[in-house]
């Protein structure tokens, strides 16, 4: 038997392989990367592998998809349940960010601490919100459902072998081998005519919208690999005249420890596409959908942590540097980052009585704490990154304008959903329409983190509870 998380490592592998042949850039990307790395290692020593081991960076991506329908979406999540990736999260792009992005999404990743390290694969998946009619009045919504349910983006073979592996939690290797072909080439990019009535159609209303209904297959969007220094990597793309788009995402450099996520990517290609013409001709031209993103991954805040963060996103490095933690201790003991814990070996008994305080354990040599690498994806990031690739913003039915951005839906006005219509897209929807359970990432962090701290004070023998900011463990 091929275990999940060999199946999960082949894949990630085959798919960058796919990837970079379709998407040269990429390979330059991970070139850029690699040099990166091996540089940052040089100058830093173990302090680079404190967010995880070389091996661990040097494999991790993130790849990321777009489907039309729950039908889909729920067999794109057997498919990866095959790999070993459940679903984490639940992320709003519509109202992430002052452009029409009608997607909402969620992460497929494995969600073990021993799985995670194995190999970290996730793939950021995105379904177009057909029934949210600040977007779709119900003519188009009637003839983009119909568009949808026809076409079929995983064949029953893929999605058998996927059942089997899910439900074995592996596959024999003749068995993954098929497996193995048939998932990365469901995710090629076709080269089947698309109709540029139609696609056009949907681009009025969002580049994204096109790119999800306007074409009979899907594909990988793009493929992300992890940097240990993502500004020396910007420096570096935009000097071999690779074009960047215009920031990095998410947290600003500073000086102080690297929390969550930082992302940039080089700009959408301009790719050869063939199109089928109104009067059934076939005429050549280009469409810009796919990027070479690449990200920086910090350590996961705690809830605390996170709204602290989403209060300073859009402040610059100087208050950061007033307002934010500056060291790791601090994250721990304010209770604004998530650490495992570990007993410090041969500490000597000196008949002092244990602290009851996260504080006093590290500071008196009790328990080391290690940070927890930030596993999953921002949706003011994710909706930047999808707009910076647009040649222009989408637009929404009906709406108002939001920060003067006349055509751009107002959530104010109409409601996630609509005023009053449409779906209600939410965490406990997309657990229904995949049929599994959606894994809250702050429950993953915090359960790592209690359960090392249990174990940690069992080693030791200190028959206390610990108390943190934000609750008793």
């Amino acid at each position: 038997m091929v275990p999940a998380w060999r199946l999960r490592a082949a894949f990630a592998r085959r798919l960058s392989d796919m990837y970079g042949a379709e998407v040269p850039a990429y390979t330059t990307l991970l070139e850029v990367a690699g040099q990166v790395n091996d540089d940052v290692r040089r100058t830093s020593g173990a302090a680079a592998e404190r967010l995880g081991s070389i091996e661990r960076v040097t494999a991790e991506r993130h790849g990321a998809i777009r489907v039309g329908t729950p039908r889909e979406l729920r067999q794109a999540a057997r498919v990866f349940a095959a790999l070993g990736m459940e679903p984490v999260g639940f992320y709003d792009l519509r109202d992430a960010a002052g452009s029409s992005v009608p997607v909402v999404s969620t992460a497929f990743r494995p969600v073990g601490a021993e799985e995670l390290e194995r190999n970290p694969f996730r793939v950021f998946t995105s379904l177009l919100t057909c029934d949210d009619p600040r977007y779709f009045d119900a003519d188009l919504r009637a003839r983009l459902t119909a568009f949808l349910e026809r076409r079929e983006l995983f064949p029953p073979e893929l999605l058998e072998l996927a059942a089997l592996g899910e439900r074995e939690g592996g596959l024999p290797e003749e068995a993954a081998e098929r497996f193995l072909t048939l998932a990365v080439a469901a995710f090629e990019l076709s080269p089947e005519p698309v109709d540029r009535a139609w696609y056009r159609e949907l681009e009025r209303v969002s580049p994204v919208a096109a790119d999800i209904g306007g074409v009979g297959s899907t594909h990988i969007n793009h493929l992300t690999p992890r940097v240990l220094d993502i500004d020396e990597l910007y420096r570096r793309m935009t000097g071999r005249g690779i074009a960047m788009i215009d920031r990095i995402q998410g947290p600003p450099r500073w000086d102080g420890p690297d929390v969550l996520l930082r992302q940039t990517s080089f700009r959408a290609l301009a790719e050869p596409r063939a199109f089928r013409e109104p009067d059934g001709r076939v005429t050549h031209g280009s469409l810009r959908v796919r990027f070479g993103e690449v990200e920086a991954r910090g350590i996961a805040l705690t809830p605390a942590g996170r709204a602290l963060y989403d209060e300073l996103v859009a402040e610059p490095a100087g208050v950061w540097a007033d307002r934010f933690p500056r060291t790791e201790r601090e994250l721990a003991v304010r209770g604004l980052g998530f650490f495992t814990y570990e007993p410090v070996p041969g500490r000597r008994r000196d008949g002092a009585r244990p602290p009851g305080d996260l504080a006093g354990l590290l500071d008196g040599g009790w328990v080391t704490a290690r940070p927890v690498v930030y596993e999953d994806f921002l949706p003011r990031s994710a909706a930047g990154i999808f707009r910076s690739n647009l040649d222009r913003d989408g637009r929404a039915v009906g709406a108002g304008a939001r920060d003067g951005r006349p055509g751009v839906a107002d959530a104010r006005d109409a409601g996630h959903a609509g005023a009053g219509a449409g779906t209600a897209y939410d965490a406990a929807w997309l657990a229904g329409a995949v049929e599994r359970p959606v894994h809250d990432p702050f429950a993953l962090c915090a359960a790592r983190r209690d359960d090392s701290l249990a174990r940690t004070l069992h080693a030791l023998d200190l028959h206390l509870r610990v108390h943190l900011p934000e609750e008793t463990v």
